[in-house]
């Protein structure tokens, strides 16, 4: 049974604080969500854990991006896995900044952290590739709401990757206890779930003291994330940190920062 103690990447002994997409919330970084200068921006307020995306280009360059196409945050247009790097590179997001490539994050921040989200089968095998190059295994964790690219990832970069559960199935978790007692019984030591999740009309909350306890009582940590149309305010992170949550990931890195300092965990702003 894989526990987050056994694994480098979770060596931190305050709550971790994760900027989602370099905080995209935050008021420098609104409209530039996974460019080097909002993560710049959340490493000199004191983030250490970092969350960014990743998809392959066409000739096979790994680029830190969420959506699948340019469309709706660059001057460009397009499917970044149709497109050569060549092109995506000239795309500028929010008419500003250019689409980074992962080696870069991992250059430009050699104490961070990265939570990385791989979005498609196309950016398994350089995702892989990168992560080797940069002797980068200890400081990475893998998710993807597809679980067979997390298996094939933990497959190519053995036992010290830590990979993230959780993204996949969290509709059912009410309903279909046998599934959520597979779910914590897998390999990876962290359990990443949205605090709500809405099914048929209805929002349940998935983030709850039994879940909690029975993840903790396998020695895995439970980092939790907000949709879009959730509450991302300073009382739900509150409430969620009374609960015992291991990690917060937030658009909104100035409420976070505020309040962990509130709580004696101050972020060690560079």
């Amino acid at each position: 049974m894989a526990r987050a103690a056994d694994f480098a990447y979770f060596d931190h002994d305050d709550p971790i604080a994760m900027a989602h997409r370099g905080g995209a919330a935050y008021g420098p970084n609104v409209g530039l969500e996974n460019t080097l200068g909002a993560f710049r921006r959340a490493v000199a307020m004191g983030y250490r854990y970092l969350e960014t995306d990743v998809h392959a280009t066409a000739d096979g360059e790994l680029v830190a991006f969420h959506d699948s196409r340019l469309d709706r945050v660059t001057t460009g247009r397009g499917a970044v896995a149709e497109l050569p790097y060549a092109v995506v590179r000239e795309a500028r997001i929010n008419g500003t900044d250019a689409v980074p490539l992962l080696t870069e994050l991992l250059e430009e921040f050699p104490d961070a952290r990265l939570n990385i989200d791989i979005k498609a089968w196309a950016a398994l095998e350089p995702t892989v590739e990168v992560i080797r190059a940069h002797d980068a295994v200890e400081r990475v964790c893998i998710g993807s709401f597809s679980e067979r690219r997390v298996r094939a990832a933990r497959r190519a970069l053995g036992p010290r990757l830590a990979t993230a559960a959780g993204q996949v199935g969290t509709g059912v978790l009410r309903y279909a206890p046998g599934l959520v007692s597979r779910w914590l019984h897998t390999p990876a030591p962290v359990l990443q779930i949205p605090v709500l999740h809405r099914l048929r009309g209805r929002e349940i909350r998935l983030v709850t003291p039994g879940l909690l306890a029975a993840a903790h009582r396998l020695g895995k940590q439970v980092h939790v994330w907000f949709h879009p149309w959730s509450d991302e305010s300073a009382e739900e992170m509150n409430r969620l940190l009374d609960l015992g949550v291991d990690g917060i990931v937030t658009d909104h890195i100035a409420t976070l920062r505020d309040v962990l300092a509130e709580r004696g965990h101050p972020l060690a702003a560079g």
